[in-house]
């Protein structure tokens, strides 16, 4: 028998050279597997970490970064493709009306109570609902939907201002029937004519407003027998001061304008003619078309904006032209949309008179940028070609109008419908500029 201080010698390691030579000798043929084993060991608790992590809630404030908003190209998830350093950027105003089987609409003409009677198609007896199932889907990426909790987070505490024509009001619909949907807006303001229009969200301190302007800048009718006469006379150096006195409270504005500039118009600037207009029959005059007038006024526009002192860290965006889409006539001669479905981008016809109101706001907003103060900033909401596709889209015969029996709507947008990813847009580049400022 072992006697105690010769166990304790076998326990602690006093073992003599043959016996440890003798137990390598005996659990030599186990040192692989268990290195083997180890080593599987790890590999799978690696895997079932990053499995069930997968598996926990996201984070909702991640919403705000954009490369999670999905606006990078697709390319970007495939590191063959390109070196980091060689990724392009996705043209969100590129690409095609695809169809949605989720149904693109985040509300209905029930659930949103702001909707106005001219813009409720289906309350107005249009019968086809198809129109409402389709999104915009650009080339290279995916568009989120808009989500209207993110958005009023991203907003908390700021002011929005829709600037332009009653298409600018549509845009301004739009965007309150789905944040509405989460948040009751409060009515706080509105002028006799309705045209300047206040929103509040009071959970988030949003503000949304419109203020309605022709021109942009400052145009006044020629009165005849105290009737107007349709003929306007537009002074590119003076800006419209309902919309311009604002603008030091305004965090983010978004311009646009267009349909008033297809009549008579006379251009002056510091006080005279400038020898120039629009449809004027005038054989002393230069006849334009409606495109130079606007390129005009949107270059006042944003040199105004560029040069305030005032308006703080403002972010200009402007919205490109809406299409009308009158067949067989013009609004007081006919001219009717009843069409029920999307065309595709080959059907767009480059040459058109839309898409060159688009081209010279395109050319001033880059101008805009490249002339650009430090602390401002300028983008674009390029809606043109998807809405040259959405000739369906439009209230037509169903906008209410008991007094204009005959004439159809073919220049606004019924809600809900395609107008509704405007704001799809809209979020993904208010999104950019506010991962700007973190």
């Amino acid at each position: 028998m072992l006697k105690r201080h010769e166990i304790l010698k076998l326990s602690f390691g006093g073992e003599s050279h043959h016996n440890r030579h003798s137990q390598r000798e005996k659990w030599g043929w186990f040192s692989p597997l268990l290195w083997s084993f180890l080593g599987m060991t790890a590999i799978v608790s690696f895997f079932f970490f990053f499995f069930f992590s997968s598996l926990s809630p996201p984070n909702p404030f991640l919403v705000l970064r954009p490369k999670l908003l999905g606006l990078q190209s697709v390319h970007d998830h495939d590191p063959i493709a390109s070196p980091p350093k060689e990724k392009q950027r996705c043209n969100l105003f590129k690409g095609n009306w695809v169809k949605d089987v989720k149904g693109a609409a985040t509300y209905t003409n029930w659930s949103c109570p702001t909707i106005p009677e001219s813009k409720n198609c289906f309350k107005q007896g249009r019968k086809d609902s198809d129109f409402v199932n389709w999104r915009w889907k650009p080339d290279e990426c995916e568009l989120p939907r808009f989500d209207p909790m993110a958005f009023l987070h991203l907003l908390r505490g700021k002011k929005l201002a829709f600037i332009g024509d009653s298409v600018a009001r549509n845009h301004m619909e739009s965007l309150l029937c789905i944040l509405s949907q989460v948040e009751t807006p409060e009515d706080v303001y509105k002028d006799s004519e309705d045209r300047f229009r206040r929103w509040y969200f009071p959970k988030s301190e949003v503000t949304l407003m419109m203020l309605w302007t022709k021109f942009l800048v400052a145009g006044e009718e020629r009165v005849l027998n105290g009737t107007g006469t349709g003929v306007f006379d537009l002074q590119f150096d003076k800006l419209d001061d309902g919309w311009t006195r604002h603008l030091p409270d305004i965090d983010y504005a978004i311009i646009s304008n267009g349909h008033w500039f297809f009549r008579v118009l006379y251009l002056h600037e510091e006080d005279t003619k400038i020898g120039k207009c629009i449809y004027c029959s005038d054989p002393n005059i230069t006849n334009y078309d409606p495109d130079f007038a606007l390129k005009m006024a949107f270059r006042a526009a944003l040199k105004y904006i560029n040069n305030c002192k005032s308006c703080g860290k403002l972010v200009t965006f402007v919205r490109t032209f809406s299409p009308a889409h009158f067949e067989n006539g013009v609004w007081n001669t006919g001219g009717y949309c009843n069409r029920t479905r999307p065309s595709s981008a080959k059907d767009i016809n480059l040459e058109s008179f839309d898409w060159k109101m688009r081209e010279v706001q395109i050319e001033e907003i880059e101008k805009a940028k490249q002339e650009a103060e430090a602390r401002r900033r300028f983008e674009v909401i390029d809606v043109t070609m998807a809405m040259m596709m959405r000739a369906d889209g439009h209230p037509g015969e169903f906008w209410g109008n008991k007094w204009m029996k005959g004439y159809n709507d073919c220049v606004h947008w019924c809600l809900p419908g395609p107008i509704d990813a405007w704001n799809d847009l809209l979020m993904a580049l208010i999104t950019k500029e506010a991962a700007m400022d973190s």
